[in-house]
């Protein structure tokens, strides 16, 4: 495949393979705090350091992925690897981003089945918390002056916020009311888009070879349900693959859309966990890089350790659980970015998308504050303003303020937006400190 350099796509030029391999080789390896700030580090590593694409070319691809079902950071990394290097760098860069964070939650998994000891993680990771919050914080001013370009823009972007943040309206139910509203008002005003690079990629595949391309990943993703079913494995860990393969085509508004859903049948259907240790996952996933989803690697984990007897087994309910879960966003990119990048110039569509865009600015000054307030406090809690419509709001415990949190914060928000220290020393230095903290508490 190849690209040019192009004003509305590629700016600086199509980065080499290895390129590619090191700057989400990094991003994987640094993408904690969940979606919203790791978008945040691929804007700023793809968009404003390296150049690759352009602000119009990276929130279309955003405002695709975020239409899927599946971990929407993993999505944008798999379709920005698939615009500079095909099919092999989508591969590429979606591996990479989800590999570290896979490695680390299966020996922290290993270490919880062995021990059951989990404390020890909050303290390595103190400073990172609070640096990643400046990151969002960041993503939300950076993206906000860069997508809300009218009064109509505004207006959606601060309904989505209300309608998450006040209402607790479902992501999904969010996203299609703003992809509605920007479809009217395209229509209305009948603004025309300009359409840019499309010279540079090939055209989509006819009907036929595409049916057959989806159909040969399709068999791919369910390979090791065949493969359990030949070596007669274990039925927990055919049902633990069946389960979170038809999870994956449901998961929408990403994993805490899905938690409560995991834990209770987990627990109550499945008998793969006992009460309270879905959390303790979360504890761990939150401390870890890479997508949040891969806290049901922590289930798959427990389960091939309790159903396969030991680590092993553990390592592989881990793996499954990952393949079930992460194949189909692949999937998704490739059978569908060839056609989305092709309606680009197309002005409802543009117009649909751009609503999309908007509403997500309002997603990530939602999570900004979710996670300002559990960064910053030991304990948060919710007043009903208005019951009857479901209307509350979260309020933190003034009083279990985190001083070292707070200090870390103001420290991570100096090095960026005054010193402008790229993200990278940022994390690094309230990494260190954090664990400073935690350590001198500790004497």
């Amino acid at each position: 495949m190849t690209v040019t350099a192009d004003a509305g796509g590629i700016e600086g030029g199509r980065p080499s393979l290895s390129e590619l391999i090191s700057v989400f080789a990094r991003i994987g390896c640094l993408s904690f705090g969940g979606p919203a700030a790791q978008i945040a580090m691929m804007h700023r590593a793809v968009v404003e350091e390296k150049r690759w694409l352009s602000e119009e070319r990276f929130l279309h691809a955003l405002n695709y992925c975020m239409l899927l079902p599946g971990p929407e950071a993993q999505q944008l990394a798999t379709y920005i690897g698939w615009l500079t290097h095909g099919t092999r760098g989508g591969i590429i860069s979606g591996l990479l981003f989800v590999l570290p964070g896979l490695v680390v939650i299966t020996i922290l998994s290993a270490a919880y089945a062995l021990w059951q000891e989990t404390t020890w993680l909050a303290g390595l990771f103190f400073g990172l918390k609070a640096a990643v919050l400046a990151i969002v914080v960041e993503a939300v001013i950076r993206l906000s002056k860069k997508t809300l370009k009218s009064g109509f823009l505004c207006l959606v972007a601060a309904t989505a916020f209300v309608a998450l943040f006040l209402f607790s309206v479902p992501f999904p139910l969010v996203v299609l009311a703003a992809a509605f509203a920007g479809f009217l008002n395209a229509r209305r005003t009948g603004v025309t888009a300009t359409p840019a690079g499309l010279h540079e990629l090939p055209a989509p595949p006819p009907p036929g070879r595409a049916i057959i391309n989806l159909l040969g990943w399709i068999i791919v993703w369910q390979l090791p349900l065949l493969i359990l079913w030949a070596f007669s494995a274990p039925d927990g860990l055919t049902s633990l693959f069946s389960f979170f393969s038809k999870m994956a085509l449901v998961t929408f508004g990403g994993a805490y859309a899905v938690l409560a859903y995991v834990a209770q049948v987990g627990v109550e259907q499945y008998g793969w966990l006992r009460a309270g240790e879905m959390l303790d996952g979360l504890a761990l996933a939150e401390t870890t890089p890479g997508p949040l989803v891969l806290v049901l690697s922590f289930v798959g984990f427990l389960t091939g350790f309790r159903e396969a007897s030991g680590i092993a087994g553990g390592i592989l309910g881990a793996l499954l659980v990952a393949w079930a879960t992460f194949v189909p966003s692949f999937i998704f990119v490739f059978a569908g970015a060839p056609y989305i990048e092709r309606l680009r110039g197309n002005r409802i569509l543009s117009g649909a998308l751009s609503a999309i865009t908007a509403a997500v600015v309002g997603v990530i000054l939602n999570l900004a504050i979710w996670f300002g307030l559990h960064v910053l406090f030991r304990e948060v809690g919710k007043v009903e303003l208005v019951p009857s419509l479901g209307l509350d709001l979260a309020l933190p415990v003034w009083t279990s303020l985190e001083p070292a949190a707070a200090l870390l914060f103001v420290l991570s928000a100096v090095l960026l937006f005054r010193l402008k220290l790229g993200m990278v020393p940022v994390l690094g230095i309230c990494a260190a400190a954090g664990l400073a903290v935690r350590l001198s508490a500790l004497m």
